[in-house]
């Protein structure tokens, strides 16, 4: 029997698929879906469209989407960015709004009423949110960019939508220290290890999967274990760390619930007791 496509990143049930798998699933209908993006700070993923079900992965205000369904105050929906499908709330969802022209760098910023640090705030956003500017000014020596409605963000926050803002992925996932552990997270709120990679390349002006599974199967070339430098990965069935040298590794874990520096050796003796030896090793 023919393997089916992989549901995280393939949108098919009974009755609806994407249109892409026209031929590879049976469905009764087939679309291309709508394009919207998403309006809230962070917008959970999840594999049905239930509160009670656990998230899978999250979207970050601004990012793009295609909506394939909409249903009892659920959307059923492919991220642009990554491919991941999953239900959101409808009302995170707006499908007219300007595309964006600036990305958040800072791994937490706020979004004010007006061009003043002490103006009340409309709410927070994550590194890796996207913004429309509409234009720019200055208060009191600090440089705001001005959004949609009179909003203000701090311009120094930001950084034009494609331009990477560091070669260096791993200087990226250090801006990340002490962020809790977020099953699912991948923003400055809570984050989780694979999501930790994906948002530290994405700023890094690369464009990877979400899951470790994914990141182990296809991110990079494969290396030996002695061969391990700056940047390079280390993965566990379920789990991945960022080498920060030879010997130092930086990674979202369950064990500090925050991401965290940790010796190599000292993760391997840790987890290895319950969770087995390193599965892998990749150069990105």
């Amino acid at each position: 029997m023919p393997q089916l496509p992989d549901r995280r990143l393939n949108a098919y049930r009974s009755d609806l698929a994407e249109i892409a798998l026209r031929g590879l699933v049976e469905a009764e209908r087939y679309v291309e879906g709508v394009p919207a993006r998403l309006s809230a700070p962070v917008t959970p993923l999840r594999a049905r469209p239930d509160v009670a079900c656990g998230t899978d992965t999250e979207g970050l205000y601004g990012e793009s989407v295609r909506v394939l369904d909409t249903a009892d105050g659920w959307a059923w929906v492919k991220a642009d960015l990554d491919g991941y499908v999953g239900y959101i709330p409808q009302a995170a969802l707006v499908e007219q709004s300007p595309a964006p022209t600036h990305i958040v760098t800072v791994p937490r910023t706020f979004v004010y009423i007006g061009a003043d640090l002490k103006f009340p705030q409309v709410f927070a956003l994550s590194m890796g949110s996207r913004v429309a500017v509409t234009g720019e000014t200055e208060t009191r020596g600090t440089r705001y960019f001005l959004l949609q409605g009179g909003h203000a963000i701090v311009a120094n926050h930001c950084a034009p939508v494609g331009q990477a803002v560091s070669d260096d992925y791993v200087a990226v996932a250090t801006r990340f220290l002490e962020t809790p552990y977020l099953w699912g997270g991948r923003s400055g709120f809570g984050i989780d290890c694979s999501g930790l990679v994906q948002t530290s390349m994405l700023l890094a002006g690369r464009t990877v999967e979400r899951d470790s599974d994914m990141q182990a199967a296809r991110l990079g070339s494969p290396i030996d274990r002695d061969e391990l430098r700056r940047g390079d990965l280390v993965f566990w069935k379920g789990h991945v760390a960022v080498m920060e040298d030879e010997r130092t590794l930086i990674h979202a874990n369950g064990h500090t619930m925050t991401v965290a520096h940790e010796g190599l050796e000292e993760a391997i003796a840790r987890i290895g007791w319950l969770y087995g030896q390193p599965t892998g090793y990749r150069r990105p």
